[in-house]
């Protein structure tokens, strides 16, 4: 990938940035809701689930829409932006951030919750019958015997936000060393006949996501081989 210019390594940099940064901030996120979701027996538990998933299921451009709104000037977004003196939180990094913690949310949030499920109540019982806490229990039980599933949500965060297009240019635009990454960089890249490099970008990426895959499934055959 030595052929790519300055700009290009730009763009490779944010993207990663933004990737890290979502991720991070999904993992805690998404933890307690995972938890939640997972444990509660309110009826009404699934609706939120289910809203929770709407980002699968919604095309990227009515929630790039929704979210433009949201964090422009006359939206909660302008409101939290005007704490630092700035108008609002689109067209910017960290409307990027939570752009791509709202779009990514459901793929972290999955993995998580079918982790807590999938170890039942017995474990947490038995914390109790020791006279372990809750938090001690959750922290000390319940969060090792999830590994597999912070590990796959947490793959999949990364993975996902560096993938995004729709909702980022939408949110972001395409300001260089602000706003452009990768996928916009690639849609640039077609637009000015860059063949070359856009060729380059992508296989790239296509060997990117390979490795990920496949350090994930590795990763959790040998979770499961420690566990057994």
């Amino acid at each position: 990938m030595g052929g790519l210019g300055p700009d290009i390594w730009i763009a490779v940099r944010l993207t990663l940035a933004l990737a890290l940064i979502t991720t991070l901030i999904l993992l805690v996120v998404a933890t307690p809701l995972a938890w939640w979701l997972a444990r509660s027996q309110r009826r009404w538990k699934e609706a939120v689930a289910a809203l929770v998933a709407l980002p699968l299921v919604l095309p990227p451009t009515v929630l790039g829409f929704y979210l433009l709104i949201a964090l422009g000037p006359q939206g909660p977004g302008g409101a939290l932006a005007g704490l630092w003196d700035a108008r609002t939180l689109a067209f910017s990094f960290e409307g990027l951030v939570i752009g791509s913690v709202i779009y990514s949310l459901p793929f972290v949030v999955q993995p998580i919750r079918n982790a807590f499920q999938a170890m039942g109540d017995r474990p947490m019982e038995v914390a109790a019958t020791l006279r372990a806490s809750p938090a001690t229990a959750f922290w000390r039980v319940a969060l090792p015997l999830a590994r597999p599933g912070f590990l796959a949500g947490a793959v999949l965060g990364f993975a996902h936000t560096i993938g995004e297009f729709g909702v980022v240019l939408m949110i972001g635009g395409n300001i260089p060393g602000e706003t452009r990454v990768l996928s916009v960089a690639i849609f640039d890249l077609v637009e000015t006949m860059r063949w070359r490099e856009a060729n380059l970008l992508s296989a790239g990426l296509v060997v990117f996501s390979f490795l990920v895959i496949l350090a994930m499934i590795l990763a959790e055959k040998r979770m499961r081989r420690m566990r057994g």
